[in-house]
């Protein structure tokens, strides 16, 4: 019995993986589990990741170590402008 969520991960409309959610709720939230002495960048930056590779805007991400900590990323995709409006006539 699997405890992980398999997510596939998808790049230009192709399945190029999948990785394993600790938990997803409601395929809107990734909740992200470690046990360590403290959180660092690489488990901000492999939920960021997550977030992207799924396109899901919200994560959490739960430390049970010695001193509890949280921490909340959220993603969106960057808008890209219209490359019509940016050209003016003269």
């Amino acid at each position: 019995m699997r405890l992980k969520k398999p997510i596939r991960v998808f790049y230009d409309g192709m399945v190029i993986g999948e990785f394993f959610a600790d938990i997803m709720v409601n395929g809107v939230l990734i909740i992200e589990l470690k046990s360590v002495a403290m959180l660092n960048i690489e488990h901000e930056s492999q939920l960021f990741n997550y977030l992207k590779a799924t396109n899901t805007e919200l994560g959490l991400l739960l430390n049970y170590g010695p001193k509890p900590e949280i921490k909340r990323k959220i993603w969106t995709e960057p808008k890209r402008s219209n490359p019509c409006e940016s050209v003016q006539s003269v």
